[in-house]
């Protein structure tokens, strides 16, 4: 996997000392590979020497000198911070000097440069965030996760073909199935934008599966599903809320007296294996779609298992010509201008 990889190391919950050893981690573990590492100097430098890795010219440093904050608008980090590690890792995708860029910060200062810098694919309106989800089957992977609240039945399409092109890329599926995630089954069910983005989708010569409703996410019923931003979002977040809610219960009644700890201790074995297959580490990075460059946004607490994830993702994106592949397939259905 002979790619480079630039890493917006000061963005995220805690910068440097998560982002530098999940960047080296990588490195470990895909040898042909290349970082850039982006941020303040002297923050890289301490980082770089906490860590004491010597990978020689597989990892470079990108001086930046200024830090886009999670509190920053949009508008002011894109405008007024142009030497952030943020603007400076997306610009090296746009120069060429890497294939990908990765970073923790703020996702929406992270869309508005990116878009503002790359620009769009042809053919493509707006660019979506995808991110991958745990099913009984595997795993499926959802957009748009909140970019677009509003969106046509057009966009609706384009997240089909962005998030097949992206399981194509990734996951090395040659026709992913594709759900159009709405309130029923049948063709009659959902509002107007819906009921002709399905009718788009059926003629778009992907490998449509219809209609989806929101217990097939997890089921995998289908390889991709899309979604306006607006019910992503919200499919998302009560997903985490529930994540988070049956953790604690399990936490609290295993520890319910002497009995319910020694029940605790004998199941661990199985306790760990579904903490494994629910672990939302292992899913981290959401790929923000339909620009002239791969651009992976981390969750912002991620910590060095989960932000090297983040990593993988683009770079498998990136070496197996995802930006290349969204552009044949809207040239293939004559949309691409």
């Amino acid at each position: 996997m002979g790619v480079t990889v630039a890493i917006d190391c000061m963005g995220g919950d805690h910068g440097p000392s998560v982002t530098v050893p999940a960047a080296h981690a990588f490195l470990r573990s895909h040898p042909e590979a290349r970082v850039i590492l982006v941020g303040r100097q002297e923050a890289l430098d301490q980082a770089s020497q906490a860590i004491g890795a010597a990978f020689g010219e597989r990892v470079s440093l990108q001086a930046a000198s200024e830090v886009v904050m999670m509190d920053d608008p949009p508008a002011i980090a894109m405008r007024t911070k142009k030497d952030s590690s943020m603007r400076v890792a997306v610009d090296l995708v746009k120069s060429g000097r890497a294939q990908a860029a990765v970073s923790a910060g703020n996702t929406g200062a992270l869309m508005a440069i990116s878009r503002f810098v790359l620009k769009t694919l042809p053919g493509i309106d707006r660019p979506a965030i995808a991110s991958v989800l745990p099913t009984r089957t595997g795993q499926t992977y959802v957009l748009d996760l909140g970019a677009n609240v509003d969106c046509l039945p057009e966009h609706l399409l384009q997240f089909g073909v962005m998030g097949a092109m992206l399981v194509s890329a990734v996951e090395h599926v040659d026709r992913p199935t594709v759900g159009l995630l709405n309130i029923g089954e049948e063709a009659i069910k959902g509002n107007d934008a819906v009921k002709r983005a399905a009718e788009l989708l059926k003629t778009s010569g992907l490998n449509f599966y219809g209609n989806v409703e929101g217990d097939d996410i997890y089921k995998g019923t289908t390889d991709v599903v899309v979604c306006d931003g607006f019910v992503g979002n919200v499919a998302l977040k009560t997903s985490e809320g529930l994540a988070q809610m049956l953790a604690t219960f399990l936490r609290e009644e295993f520890s319910r007296g002497l009995l319910s700890k020694a029940m605790a201790i004998v199941a661990m074995p199985a306790l760990k294996r579904f903490k494994r297959r629910v672990d939302h580490r292992r899913y981290n990075g959401a790929a923000l779609l339909g620009l002239r460059g791969v651009v992976v946004k981390s969750h912002g607490s991620a910590d060095v298992f989960a932000f090297e994830q983040a990593i993988h993702r683009a770079a498998e994106a990136a070496s197996n010509r995802l930006i290349e592949r969204i552009s044949e397939r809207m040239t293939a259905m004559g949309v691409a201008a």
